[in-house]
């Protein structure tokens, strides 16, 4: 063996030698623990999932434990899948559910999380390929007139889709990965693994959702890679993005919009299209950058239209402030072979 290697293969064992199981969200959605220590129900099916959601009174705890399996092989037709209707798991003004995937499962169908529903976990599910084009995110949390959800942990999941250019849908052959909107507030987002998506994460549904003012979102440990855009994308409202990989980035990476304030830290880019940026709004955002690393392959350029500005100093262009929290942000060098460690399910939940 190679010295080179040998020191590559201890590193990664270094790494994955101290990971342990999660203790509880960091960040923004730390007050978030679910159904708590509810006996774990097992589900097989969507439909199965959905009768236990329904029948669930609303509070008081309910974890579901997924052990369904879709074979992903059997969509033979990536482009055939945004004509289908869409499937999707609804938690709607009910509060305390932890969702979370077994060690083996698979599913073809999204998660959404919506109205008055308060600390809610969704935790090592794999979700791909999803059926519905536009009306179908991954991961989908949305304010409604019954209310605003809040304290959510979107943690150690792998959600893919394929960026293949689709006759007829534009964009929308797969909609987002993980999305907020509407007012949804105090979020973390960990340990996910997300790649071929053409929209990784939105936050803040459009120019006009002020709701999105008060929103308050951690996304840390998350590997982001060949995707194109949206990491995520800030309208209004504040976000703390630490120790994420973001590798191979078509378009543009985190897009900060119409006033919001993001606090990019210690974090790795490699072969990424505008790794911070502000376009495509009629309002600039800003960044507070703090001791990422930046690799090979960053390139910049400018959107056909309207005013932007993009990081190319790699400076801060406004202070953020305090989180309010408390956290631990590790060197950016190391934080590429962590995240292919630790990220997404079926890492037994490692950090």
């Amino acid at each position: 063996m190679k010295i080179s290697t040998l020191k590559l293969t201890l590193a990664a064992a270094a790494v994955l030698a101290s990971t342990q199981a999660m203790a509880g969200p960091i960040g923004y959605g730390a007050a978030t623990t679910g159904g708590g220590g509810k006996a774990a129900v097992n589900v097989a099916t969507l439909a199965d999932m959905a009768a236990k959601i329904k029948a669930y009174s609303g509070s008081g705890g309910l974890v579901l434990n997924y052990t369904g399996k879709f074979d992903y092989a059997s969509v033979k037709d990536v482009c055939a899948q945004w004509k289908k209707p869409a499937q999707t798991l609804e938690i709607k003004n009910k509060s305390d559910i932890t969702i979370r995937g077994a060690a083996d499962s698979s599913a073809n169908f999204g998660i959404r999380i919506v109205g008055d529903s308060s600390n809610v976990i969704v935790q090592n599910m794999t979700i791909g390929l999803l059926q519905g084009g536009e009306d179908a995110d991954s991961i989908s949390i949305e304010g409604t007139s019954s209310g605003k959800p809040s304290k959510i942990w979107i943690d150690h999941n792998t959600i893919f889709a394929s960026i293949k250019s689709c006759p007829g849908a534009g964009d929308a052959s797969f909609d987002g990965g993980i999305d907020m909107k509407k007012g949804a507030n105090h979020i973390t987002v960990s340990y996910n693994y997300v790649y071929n998506y053409q929209k990784v994460a939105l936050n803040g549904f459009s120019d006009k959702d002020t709701l999105n003012a008060a929103s308050l979102t951690t996304y840390h440990n998350n590997r982001f890679e060949n995707v194109k855009s949206r990491l995520p994308l800030l309208r209004y409202g504040k976000a703390h993005l630490f120790n994420n990989y973001f590798g191979n980035v078509d378009t543009s990476g985190i897009n900060v919009r119409m006033g919001a304030m993001a606090l990019v830290e210690a974090n790795y880019f490699e072969n990424v299209r505008n790794p911070v940026t502000s376009r495509d709004s009629s309002k600039l955002g800003y960044w507070d950058l703090r001791e990422n690393f930046v690799g090979s392959g960053i390139t910049w350029g400018a959107p056909d239209s309207g005013t932007y500005a993009n990081a190319t100093d790699w400076k801060t262009s406004k202070a953020y402030g305090p989180t309010g929290y408390a956290y631990s942000a590790s060197a950016a060098a190391g934080v590429k072979a962590k995240a292919i460690a630790t990220a997404g399910a079926r890492t037994n939940l490692a950090q």
